[in-house]
């Protein structure tokens, strides 16, 4: 069944018009006005019809395909859902293909901080070779709760430039296929019943949104400022929703590079400990040591600190670290078990040289220095612009000057060559999005090509918006 002349009245409605049309699409269905099957009319048709943007229909259509309500089909349209609806994830968590930064089609892609290779290469080759020579039986048997525990204790190096990790033991530590398989550790251990409420920043790291979905919670979004998190935000949601666990990115919110100070922290610490909600400290970017205390160690009964080296040494190794609360380790190690039996032994066999040797850390701060040098190249070129940044860290928060939307200028740079990553990529399905986007430092991309790069969005942000083309 087709129809493309569905024309929803957004007038009435209050909030951003995607979400006005979100909702117009669910009333739609529920009234049976749109049946299942048929055909919604193009982005580009619904848009003029409605006054208002493309960008503005695809991402209400978007989310509605989330939500399993549509069903977009290649090459025919966008439908409404059958009664079989898709299972499992709808879309990818990382932007592939990535560019290759040897070709010289002029684009440069500054989506995802790539890591430079400043030795990684060499130091994973020899770890390796070490490791093939010391293959044994334990090469043919499950990895078990003990026996990553040489590693464990080889990782606690990793947290040795933090004063307050001190504390912590082999015991305390989770190992995990990277980050994103961290926060889905987590979340199994800790969340309860059929539809648990967890809370996020309004704008927000994507993959945690997508692991929530996949426990089966709901996800709530909380106000930000400039340090993050806003505790009377937090206070309001949990009085209104209750809520078990709150996913906090302290030292470097992504995607606006906030950092919380420390009466922040510890006023987020005291909402969470009012209503029981376990904390997720997310540290996946690794900033450079700020002296502030962690979530986890203010919150030591009920914080899970998870990071990662995926942007500092190797994103293919998959290898992540949770700090687990005080006396839930085990509990972490067996929800981990249960999942996955434990990260594979030739893993922890490279990760346990890397961090043996020293090597693990001086990688670490060689690839933050790259990104030091980077950042001072765009701060020179667009110094005068409204930026969020920290030193050492992979990315640059850009808030665009009046009249810029984020949607329009990431279109505009993608046809300069640039490609960036828009603020409505992080913001939750029911909230608003800056005018801004996130320029990823890159350290794959040549330092020329990124330099040129960086010159081609300043000379986009000196352009008046009413003089792009329409």
């Amino acid at each position: 069944m087709t129809d493309t002349s569905w024309t929803p009245d957004l007038a009435p409605q209050s909030g951003p018009k995607y979400l006005a049309l979100v909702r117009a699409l669910r009333e739609g269905i529920r009234r049976g006005d749109l049946v299942p099957g048929t055909k919604l009319p193009t982005v580009r048709d619904l848009a003029w019809k409605l006054g208002v943007t493309p960008g503005t229909v695809a991402r209400g259509y978007q989310i509605a395909t989330q939500e399993g309500l549509l069903e977009a089909q290649v090459g025919r349209g966008t439908f409404v859902s059958t009664q079989t609806r898709r299972m499992g994830p709808t879309e990818t968590l990382y932007p592939l293909p990535m560019r290759d930064p040897e070709l010289d089609d002029g684009v440069v892609d500054l989506r995802s901080p790539q890591l430079p290779d400043i030795g990684q290469t060499a130091a994973l080759a020899r770890a390796m070779a070490e490791a093939a020579k010391d293959i044994d039986m334990h090469y043919l048997e499950y990895p078990g709760l003990k026996r990553d525990e040489y590693c464990r204790k080889a990782a606690l190096v990793w947290f040795s430039e933090y004063t307050d990790f001190d504390g912590i033991t082999a015991d305390d530590l989770v190992l995990t296929h990277g980050g994103q398989n961290g926060i889905n550790v987590v979340l199994q251990c800790c969340l309860r019943g059929e539809r648990p409420v967890v809370y996020a920043e309004e704008l927000a790291y994507p993959g945690f949104r997508h692991a929530a979905r996949l426990n089966r919670a709901e996800i709530r979004g909380v106000t930000i400022d400039e340090e993050g998190m806003v505790p009377e935000a937090l206070e309001a949601a949990c009085r209104r929703h209750g809520g078990q666990v709150v996913c906090i990115t302290p030292d470097a919110q992504n995607p606006t590079a906030g950092r919380m100070s420390r009466a922040r922290r510890e006023a987020i610490v005291a909402v969470a400990r009012r209503h029981d909600l376990q904390i997720i400290e997310d540290d996946c970017y690794t900033a450079p040591v700020s002296g502030l205390p962690s979530l986890r160690a203010l919150a030591p009964e009920r914080c899970w600190h998870i990071t990662s080296l995926s942007k500092s040494i190797s994103a293919g190794m998959r290898f992540g670290i949770v700090v687990a609360p005080e006396g839930m380790g085990e509990a972490g190690r067996l929800t981990a078990q249960h999942s996955y039996f434990g990260v594979s032994r030739p893993v922890t066999d490279i990760m346990f040289r890397l961090f043996e040797s020293g090597e693990a850390l001086d990688l670490k701060h060689r690839a933050q220095a790259v990104m030091g040098r980077r950042l001072q190249m765009l701060l020179q070129s667009l110094g005068d612009q409204k930026l969020g940044w920290q030193p050492g860290l992979s990315f640059v928060w850009l808030t665009l000057p009046l009249g810029w939307r984020g949607s329009t200028f990431k279109g505009m740079a993608e046809a300069e060559g640039v490609l960036l990553r828009a603020s409505d990529e992080y913001a939750l399905q029911d909230g608003q999005a800056p005018n801004a986007v996130r320029i990823a430092l890159a350290g794959g991309v040549p330092e020329e090509r990124f330099r040129q790069a960086i010159e081609r969005l300043k000379r986009l942000l000196e352009r008046m918006p009413d003089d792009l083309p329409v």
